[in-house]
């Protein structure tokens, strides 16, 4: 699970490092060894920069927290370098476009058993092919890229249209979220965007840290146990502003008359908003006031035009 975003350098450096000519990647000629890391993304691109300098491949690669090492090996621990991780972040233009390098990052953010091997074999092919393979469909590890930036894409865009936010006392609105993948680091842009003139904190519950914005910037911080936010149903009222069961109940009233009961597709409504999001919906809470349509339709009166035939109604 990522605690950082992805490595940064300056625009000239970037480009440098896009325009430099393409170089072939070193033999991997030494027996190949266990390799294990931190658990960020910098701690991955930090131990592909030491496959190449160990001329090593990697049996495996592992987070320290899940290392299960053999009997005679262990593991070789890599320390998490910035800028071997830059370099080599840098490096993989020489050999993709950005949007195939982005996939990467996603590959790795999805959380996948196998997405340390998968994001070497898929930058060593790459490497190795001197050019962008990313259309190269015969190969396995380009469709298993494929498929999970696309797996990613989509729990991006539904977390973007599916957090609902609480206000609290102090004036801070939050939200608890449960995803597939871990897409806050993909979603920060968009909230500090569109919700740059108010403080709020979007937490993942099932991986205990969130995103906090001051008004200021976005940062990651991350939670205890004991002090980290819970679903909706446990947050307690009196944390709470004393106008949130208002608005919860005028969001809830909003949907229900926006909803059309005759085009009613709960199979449809549940594949674009699957079950596993709605206990952090408000309007699918259970509604502290019964459905009543609202009556503002103008009678028609007996001799009189129809509304919306031959223009506007007189009157």
């Amino acid at each position: 699970m990522s605690r950082s975003l992805i490595p940064r350098r300056s625009a000239t450096e970037a480009v440098a490092a896009a325009t430099t000519r393409h170089r072939a990647a070193p033999e991997l000629t030494q027996p190949p060894l266990d390799y294990a890391y931190d658990g960020s993304f910098e701690g991955l691109l930090s131990v592909l920069f030491q496959v190449y300098d160990r001329k090593a491949a990697p049996n495996s690669i592992q987070p320290l927290g899940a290392v299960q090492g053999g009997l005679f090996a262990q593991p070789v621990e890599v320390d998490t370098d910035e800028a071997a991780a830059a370099r080599v972040w840098d490096g993989l233009l020489r050999y993709m476009d950005k949007e195939a390098r982005t996939r990467l990052f996603h590959v790795f953010l999805s959380e996948d058993a196998n997405r340390e091997l998968l994001v070497f074999r898929y930058a060593d092919t790459a490497m190795r092919a001197g050019r962008d393979i990313a259309e190269n469909y015969s190969d396995d590890n380009v469709r298993r890229v494929q498929r999970l930036a696309q797996q990613m894409y989509r729990e991006k865009h539904r977390m973007e249209a599916f957090v609902r936010f609480e206000k609290t006392a102090d004036g801070l609105f939050h939200a608890t979220i449960e995803p597939d993948f871990d897409v806050l680091p993909l979603i920060a842009p968009h909230f500090t965007k569109r919700y740059a003139d108010q403080r709020w904190l979007i937490f993942d519950r099932r991986r205990s840290y969130g995103l906090y914005y001051d008004l200021h910037r976005t940062d990651i911080v991350q939670f205890d146990a004991d002090t980290a936010p819970q679903r909706r149903a446990a947050v307690s009222a009196t944390v709470l502003d004393e106008r949130e069961p208002l608005f919860q109940v005028l969001w809830q009233a909003y949907f229900d008359h926006v909803n059309i009961p005759e085009r009613k597709n709960m199979k449809l409504h549940r594949r674009h908003m699957p079950l596993r999001y709605w206990k952090y919906l408000s309007e699918k809470q259970p509604r502290e006031r019964p459905f009543q349509p609202i009556n503002n339709k103008r009678p028609v009166q007996p001799g009189g035009p129809a509304l919306g035939a031959g223009g506007q109604a007189s009157g």
